[in-house]
C-alpha cells in the first residue's frame, strides 16, 4: 500500500522542481521530503526523482505522479460529496491538452467556469492530442478524433471554423490574376508548425491536387492573425479572431470556398470522468457558444 504523504512529496517536487520548494509547499523540512522520497524509492525498488536543478521525474516517477494526481482529483470530488468531511486538496490539478487555436478562442472560457481546481494545460495539434491520453500524460484532451482512446469517453463538441485570409495588399500582390493553383503555388503561406497540414488540406480541396507553397512557420494563433494583417502570408485563421478584422477591411477571405471546419471532440479518462464532470459541463457549454454546431 502506498503512503500518500510520500506521494504528496513526489507531486510537490515535480510541480516545483526542487526539494526545498516542495518542503515549503507542504510545510515540512527538506530533510523530511528527502526521507519520504527515499522511503518510496526503497519500497518500489526504482529511482523516482533525478536530483538536479531542477529536479525531474524518471519514467517511473512520472507514472506515479500521474497516479497521485488522479487520486487527488478523486479525493477532492469525494470530499465535496461528503460535505467537506475530507481535508481540502487545494492544489489538485487537472491535466489537459488542448490545441492552441481552441485555447486562444474558447477553452479558457470553459476553464473560468470551474471552481476548486488548478489547471496544468499543454498544447498540441488536435490530430495528435489523443496520443497524450493514450500515454496517460493527461486526464482529458480536445481532439480531432471521434473514436475514443481505450479507457476514455468521447463527446462531440462542434466544429471550429477557420477562414482562409490575407490582407488586401497581399491578395492584390499575389492574386491579382485570380486565386488559382498557379498563383497559390508561389504565395507565401503561414503554417503553425510541422504537424500543421490544414493549409495544405484546404488547398487540396480548392484545386483537387497537392500544392506546396513557400511557408512561414509561426507557432502562435494570434501571431497568425497579426502576420496575415502585416502581409507576411496567408493562412487559415479561426473565424472568431478575424471576424472584426474582415469587417474593418484589414483582412479579406481568399479562395472559392474560404471556410475550413475542424470537428472537435472532448475525450477524457473514464476513471476520473465523474471528478471531471464540472469541467466537462463547462467545456460543452463553451463549445455551444463558440463552435459551429
Amino acid at each position: 500500500m502506498l503512503d500518500y504523504t510520500h506521494l504528496a512529496a513526489l507531486r510537490a517536487i515535480i510541480q516545483t522542481g526542487s526539494f526545498d520548494a516542495a518542503a515549503a509547499a507542504l510545510n515540512v523540512t527538506p530533510s523530511a521530503i528527502s526521507q519520504r522520497i527515499k522511503t518510496l524509492e526503497d519500497q518500489l525498488g526504482v529511482v523516482l526523482i533525478i536530483r538536479g536543478a531542477p529536479a525531474s521525474a524518471t519514467p517511473a516517477g512520472q507514472r506515479l505522479f500521474r497516479h497521485a494526481g488522479e487520486v487527488a482529483l478523486l479525493e477532492t470530488t469525494l470530499g465535496a460529496d461528503l460535505n467537506g468531511l475530507l481535508p481540502d486538496e487545494t492544489t489538485t490539478q487537472i491535466r489537459v491538452v488542448v490545441n492552441a487555436d481552441s485555447l486562444d478562442t474558447w477553452f479558457i472560457h470553459a476553464m473560468s467556469q470551474v471552481d476548486g481546481f488548478l489547471f496544468d494545460v499543454s498544447t498540441d495539434d488536435e490530430d495528435v492530442s489523443a496520443d497524450w491520453l493514450r500515454r496517460g500524460e493527461v486526464m482529458a484532451a480536445v481532439s480531432a478524433h471521434a473514436k475514443p482512446v481505450q479507457g476514455c469517453e468521447s463527446i462531440p463538441l462542434g466544429r471550429l471554423r477557420y477562414l482562409a485570409t490575407a490582407c488586401p495588399e497581399f491578395a492584390e500582390r499575389h492574386f491579382a490574376a485570380g486565386f488559382s493553383a498557379a498563383t497559390a503555388k508561389h504565395a507565401p503561406m503561414l503554417v503553425f508548425n510541422r504537424k500543421d497540414h490544414s493549409q495544405h488540406q484546404w488547398l487540396q480541396a480548392e484545386f483537387g491536387k497537392r500544392i506546396t507553397p513557400p511557408a512561414h512557420l509561426l507557432p502562435s494563433t494570434r501571431g497568425f492573425v497579426s502576420a496575415a494583417i502585416a502581409g507576411l502570408g496567408w493562412g487559415l485563421n479561426p473565424e472568431p479572431l478575424v471576424r472584426e478584422h474582415i469587417a474593418a477591411g484589414r483582412l479579406v477571405t481568399i479562395g472559392n470556398a474560404p471556410i475550413y471546419d475542424v470537428p472537435l471532440f472532448w475525450q477524457f479518462n473514464r476513471v476520473t470522468g465523474y471528478a471531471l464532470q464540472p469541467l466537462t459541463n463547462a467545456v460543452k457549454y463553451a463549445a455551444k457558444q463558440w463552435l459551429e454546431q
